[in-house]
């Protein structure tokens, strides 16, 4: 990890902001919203001071919420993680639930993709071949 520790104890605001790439305003969203494992411990100064393990639960978070998690479901997440064991089988519930929208979104994706990619073909056959012109033209031809 880049950057120095604000104090044996610690990671300030801006090291983990730079070490995860979240912006410090993400960071205090997420501590808003209730996802982080345990509450931010603060300096004498009011100063946030990470643990490693924040930024690791971090890097989690945001690859959840950069798959399309909502933040209510992380919440819910992390509420479970909070309790300690024993709900397990709740987290693995949740976590298989968000896997499986993410495949779905990856097929529609997928297919979209083919879409794309055949029409990229077709214009690529037309611009090689100088009859690129008029191909899905704005206007409707005379005729």
């Amino acid at each position: 990890m880049s950057g120095s520790p604000m104090n044996d104890d610690g990671l300030s605001i801006g090291k983990v902001s730079e070490a995860t790439g979240l912006s410090v305003h993400a960071l205090r969203f997420f501590e808003r919203e209730g996802l982080f494992l345990r509450e931010i411990p603060r300096t004498g100064g009011g100063q946030r001071v990470y643990a490693q393990a924040d930024v690791d639960w971090l890097a989690l978070c945001d690859r959840l919420r950069a798959s399309g998690m909502p933040i209510a479901t992380i919440r819910t997440f992390a509420e479970l993680v909070r309790r300690g064991p024993g709900n397990e089988p709740e987290r693995l519930a949740l976590l298989r639930e968000h896997e499986e929208n993410v495949r779905a979104r990856m097929d529609e994706l997928g297919a979209c993709l083919d879409v794309i990619h055949t029409k990229v073909a077709v214009y690529e056959r037309h611009v090689r071949e100088g009859t690129a012109a008029g191909v899905w033209s704005p206007m409707p031809s005379d005729g």
